[in-house]
């Protein structure tokens, strides 16, 4: 490992994690250099021509933003000299505070998978508070995890970490892991899915105690099996149905522990019942599959760390889900709108859909799609479909899967020119296809299976957009 005092470290990437890092850097004693893209600041140089004037000349350590791809100039230099390359996260790990009472530094619960990190993180915090803790969220959400770690009142770690985050994490030992599940994103990052799916299965290196998978995902049970973890960890599945020894799972409407409880080959404990999950409801009323996994994970993750089944309730109950999230904007004149703008890829998009009856949808879909494809989401998910609007400036890849799998539902494609109007634009075709819906019974739905930044600054962005639009509809027809 590098020593940190005294070292030359160049921090790639000035956004709010490498802000962090910079400050933790200089308060250890490093002499940082700040290079960027578009070298914003007085204090940051342009990558290109540092790269170009041989910057990494004697440099010790590199510290790289999770958005820059290993195919980067100054990455690419970086290791082809064996320069050591870290993520902010592998930072976190090397500065971690000593606790009170001679405890050491606070654990680590560790989340990743294509879709439903946040939720888990969100979940797991709760439960972690319910028991007593003093628990943080960090990672690829909150506040950066190396300022976290460096506060010795925090008692656990709730990190929710992206492939970007784990590809250059190189000692992290978490003392529980989960992938929730994998599916194609990122393509254009990593170069192809099983280099996607080795990073998120680096999450499980070095675990100490439980390696959580998902049943339904056999990808995240490979990604376990070849995992070098600690002595003693075990494997902890997770399943919807009812679950085998080593599991969590849900029988009839329990959730419940054959994983951890000392009886789990003869008996379950109960931890908590769809009904402390009610406020998670979809427009129907019903717990949607994917929260229910989410749940799953994050008690798995706690029971790991010791937490009591009492404090699993709790924190279910607690649980408050962010926005963006299968949120319900407005209904009008019978038109359900539905903000699901966190639905970023084709997995968690079909989620979102299948909360839906058959028939019911206007789905307002696109924007970048990441070298992602649409077939099998079009393929599982046509028979929600009354119809689709199309936004974004990466209409191709959505349009060709509607053509090919379900050329029956109409499609209207919004010119992506305008991008201050595309979201309005974009409502209005979408309500008159509604009105199409026979019954009355429509619901018009943002999941855009794409990511925002072609139009919009961020998924929050564009779902806020979305949501004013839809009030603005409201507001003229009154």
């Amino acid at each position: 490992m590098v020593e940190l005092t005294g070292a030359r470290v160049v921090v790639a990437g000035l956004g709010l994690s490498g802000r962090a890092a910079l400050e933790v850097l200089t308060a250890r004693g490093a002499t940082v250099t700040t290079v960027d893209e578009h070298a914003p600041a007085a204090d940051v140089q342009d990558v290109a021509r540092f790269v170009a004037d041989g910057g990494l000349d004697g440099v010790d350590l590199v510290v790289a933003s999770p958005g820059w791809p290993p195919s980067n100039a100054l990455l690419a230099d970086a290791l082809a000299r064996d320069v050591p390359v870290w993520s902010e996260v592998e930072l976190a790990w090397q500065v971690r505070a000593e606790r009170p009472g001679g405890r050491g530094p606070a654990p680590w619960l560790a989340v990743t998978g294509t879709n439903g990190k946040t939720t888990t993180v969100g979940m797991l915090a709760a439960i972690l508070r319910a028991g007593g803790e003093h628990a943080v969220e960090a990672g690829n959400v909150g506040t950066p995890i190396v300022q976290v770690v460096t506060d010795p009142t925090v008692d656990v770690v709730a990190v929710e970490l992206s492939s970007f985050q784990l590809h250059f994490t190189h000692s992290m030992s978490a003392q529980a892991a989960a992938v929730l599940n994998v599916a194609p994103d990122h393509l254009d990052w990593h170069g192809s899915l099983a280099a996607y799916a080795a990073d998120k299965g680096r999450v499980y290196e070095r675990v100490q105690v439980a390696c959580v998978y998902n049943l339904a995902d056999p990808v995240t049970e490979q990604l376990v099996r070849e995992a070098d973890v600690e002595d003693g960890a075990r494997a902890v599945g997770t399943t919807l149905g009812t679950p085998g020894v080593g599991q969590l799972g849900v029988v009839e409407d329990v959730l419940v522990d054959r994983g951890f409880t000392p009886q789990r080959y003869t008996h379950a404990a109960e931890l908590g019942t769809l009904a402390d999950l009610a406020h998670l409801g979809g427009p129907g009323g019903a717990v949607p599959p994917h929260a229910l996994e989410n749940a799953l994970a994050a008690a798995a993750l706690a029971l790991a760390h010791g937490c009591a089944p009492a404090s699993i309730r709790a924190g279910l109950r607690a649980y408050t889900p962010g926005g963006h999230r299968l949120e319900t904007v407005a209904v009008l004149d019978g038109i359900r709108w539905v903000d699901d703008s966190k639905a970023t890829n084709a997995h968690a998009a079909a989620a979102s859909l299948a909360a839906f009856e058959p028939g019911t949808v206007v789905w307002v879909a696109g924007g970048l799609a990441k070298g992602a494809t649409f077939d099998e989401l079009v393929a599982a998910r046509r028979d929600r479909l009354a119809g689709v609007v199309l936004i974004g400036a990466d209409q191709e890849p959505l349009a060709g899967a509607l053509a090919r799998h379900a050329p029956e539902v109409p499609v209207v494609l919004v010119d992506p020119d305008d991008t201050g109007s595309v979201m309005t634009r974009a409502v209005d075709e979408a309500r008159r296809l509604a009105a199409q819906v026979p019954g009355g019974n429509a619901n018009v739905v943002l999941a855009p299976a794409s990511a925002s930044m072609d139009q919009f600054d961020s998924y929050a962005q564009r779902g806020e957009s979305f949501a004013a639009a839809v009030r603005a509809l409201g507001q003229d027809a009154g």
